[in-house]
């Protein structure tokens, strides 16, 4: 199991990842995210506020996380494709100093990790929360990536190995 810690708001938090074909418990998933090809360039989209990263977001109420996923890729970068389950870093807040039964997030909480292999680039129109979107070299997507760390990196390469 590969664990990095990441300062989120001034406190520390765990991150570790499990690659699995199940997903965790709906009420544990804090978001979902994933990494999108095509031609075997991937994918970043320039969000609003945050800089350069992957496609995700939030679950909305009577969505899967699947559903999430395709959802919130094509409101962001104006794409579409077929989704692999790659895994969940599960989000361990036991250490964080800062988190308490009022935190919108559990304790120990998932983001859920797809591949998408794109097959339909639509019009780019940046209505929602992006402004651009470019496709990468993988090996350059650290130097775009506003938090890149070492967790991000192994689904990357989780990710190019499920073509």
């Amino acid at each position: 199991m590969v664990t990095t810690y990441v300062n989120w708001d001034h406190v520390k938090v765990k991150l570790s990842w499990q690659e699995e074909d199940q997903l965790p418990p709906r009420d544990l998933i804090s978001s979902v995210h994933g990494f999108c090809f095509l031609d075997d360039k991937v994918l970043l989209v320039n969000l609003n506020q945050r800089g350069w990263d992957m496609t995700g977001g939030h679950i909305e109420a009577d969505e899967s996380a699947e559903e999430c996923f395709k959802r919130e890729t094509m409101e962001e970068a104006y794409v579409s494709g077929d989704c692999t389950l790659l895994g969940s870093i599960i989000v361990d807040h036991s250490e964080n100093t800062q988190w308490n039964e009022d935190s919108p997030y559990p304790k120990i909480g998932f983001q859920v990790f797809y591949r998408m292999d794109i097959t339909e680039v639509h019009d780019f129109e940046a209505v929602y929360e992006s402004s651009e979107r470019i496709f990468l070299d993988p090996n350059q997507v650290q130097e775009y990536y506003h938090d890149w760390h070492q967790l991000y990196e192994h689904i990357l390469r989780i990710a190019e190995s499920k073509k």
